[in-house]
């Protein structure tokens, strides 16, 4: 059977990858360059935004004279990774192309798509429930006696890494597809151990929630195990069709 493009060497595929990354990183200056134009806003609108709707309110501070502004910093490096992450994506994929098979190929943008819908979907389900959740969970908590005075680079850290988190897991049905192409899970697999995979999403809704909020860890699991379920039915999905493609390629040849 003969390729229809040349097999690439070690070398190319080095150069390849180097433009890729390349090409990522200037996606994140560039996403880094339109949230600084909207830092002021981000910071106040968006970031600590929680933290004012709480009841009571949570008190944020700056303990260091430098602390405000590696605090935008931060700020304008995570937003910019976020706005770029269409184009990450989308590079990684095309670095992985060759490796995939012609009639596989047809699905990058679509799967593009949908990584991002599922990362962004993450991330406002975190902002909008988990976050509240969270902090409305340590506001209350603790005597009276102490008062809450958080550090702004500690509730940044907190706030970033429980959103991005949670974007992250929310990518279980794509990685779910991905896998399934390739032939390293099946329908029937995940089907068979259910059981073993709630017990994982707790343990993962356990540690991606912070502290022992279990309201939070709840609203993390249940739409975890909805996802386990879609992701069930993308497999089976995904397999399906590509026997089908398997059976359009013999059809083809026996012509």
């Amino acid at each position: 059977m003969e390729h229809d493009e040349k097999e690439m060497s070690f070398l190319e595929h080095l150069e390849e990858l180097r433009w890729r990354i390349i090409k990522s990183v200037i996606g994140i200056v560039i996403g880094s360059i339109i949230v600084a134009f909207f830092i002021d806003w981000i910071i106040n609108n968006i970031m600590f935004a929680p933290a004012k709707n709480t009841i009571p309110p949570l008190t944020i501070i700056n303990l260091r004279p430098y602390g405000q502004f590696l605090l935008y910093m931060e700020v304008v490096l995570i937003g910019g990774v976020v706005a770029s992450v269409p184009n990450i994506i989308y590079q990684f994929w095309r670095f992985i192309e060759p490796a995939l098979k012609p009639n596989e190929r047809k699905y990058i943008t679509s799967i593009v798509f949908f990584t991002t819908v599922c990362f962004l979907t993450g991330v406002v389900f975190s902002y909008y429930l988990l976050l509240p959740a969270a902090l409305g969970f340590f506001a209350t908590f603790g005597s009276e006696l102490i008062e809450n005075k958080i550090a702004a680079d500690e509730y940044l850290s907190f706030v970033i890494s429980l959103v991005l988190a949670s974007g992250l897991v929310f990518e279980l049905p794509m990685a779910s597809f991905f896998l399934s192409k390739i032939g390293i899970l099946k329908p029937s697999f995940m089907r068979k151990y259910r059981r073993h995979a709630i017990i994982i999403i707790l343990l993962v809704a356990g540690i991606v929630t912070p502290g022992p909020d279990i309201t939070s860890q709840i609203l993390l699991s249940i739409p975890l195990l909805i996802l386990y379920e879609i992701s069930i039915l993308i497999c089976k999905y995904s397999q399906k069709k590509s026997s089908e493609e398997v059976a359009e390629i013999i059809n083809e040849k026996n012509k």
